[in-house]
Order: structure tokens, then C-alpha cells, then sequence
């Protein structure tokens, strides 16, 4: 789940001010109500599914944050973030790696063709 967050959370951070404010909310909301429509295919209760889905929202604008002003933090910091939600892991070099490619992904394509099927849904 940490990770599908640190790739929702690229995704949000880059395209924010590309993107209509309404446009980026459309998706967020999606996201999360596919997360919660998950944990209560696993069986959870009500009261469960609210708690969980606090957690994890705040799990997720914890790691907005944390991730804002990426490209300036050196990697020192930028391992420093992953160890902090990944624990007993040992080449966090290769996090920092991925994810820089990852936002260069996203900066050189546009939201909508990254997310024109789930939109239209």
C-alpha cells in the first residue's frame, strides 16, 4: 500500500499545477474509494473500514509532504523519507532510483493520458 501511495503521490505532486484542481480531486476521490471498496472485499466491518481508511489517508498526505520539493532534497533525504515508511529494507538507493524515473515518466506525459479510462468511468 506504501507504494501504490508513493506513486499516487508523484502523480498528484506533478500534475498540480498542470491540472484542474477538479480534475486531480475526480481522481483522488477514485482512488481512495478503490482502496476502500478493497478493504471491504476483505471482510471488514464498518467501524474497521473507517479506521483503516483514516489511516491511510493520513498515511497519504503524510508522504505529499514529505516528497514536496523532491527534485531540490539530496539523496541522503530522499532515502531518509523512504526509511522512514520502509523498514528492513536494504538498497533504498534503488527507491530514490526508481521514483526519480518514475517523475520523469510523469512530467514528460499528460494526466490525461495517463488517466483518460478511469476518468471517463
Amino acid at each position: 500500500m506504501i507504494i501504490f501511495f508513493f506513486h499516487l503521490s508523484f502523480l498528484l505532486k506533478i500534475y498540480k499545477n498542470d491540472e484542474t484542481r477538479e480534475k486531480l480531486q475526480k481522481f483522488f476521490d477514485f482512488s481512495v474509494r478503490q482502496i476502500e471498496l478493497s478493504i471491504r472485499e476483505i471482510g471488514y466491518g464498518d467501524a474497521t473500514i473507517n479506521k483503516k481508511m483514516k489511516e491511510y489517508v493520513n498515511l497519504l498526505f503524510s508522504i505529499i509532504d514529505k516528497i514536496d520539493k523532491w527534485e531540490i532534497k539530496d539523496n541522503t533525504e530522499k532515502i531518509s523519507i523512504f526509511k522512514f515508511y520502509i523498514q528492513d529494507f536494504q538498497n533504498y538507493e534503488d527507491y530514490v532510483d526508481y521514483f526519480e524515473k518514475y517523475r520523469i515518466f510523469l512530467s514528460k506525459n499528460s494526466f490525461k493520458n495517463l488517466s483518460k479510462d478511469i476518468l471517463s468511468l
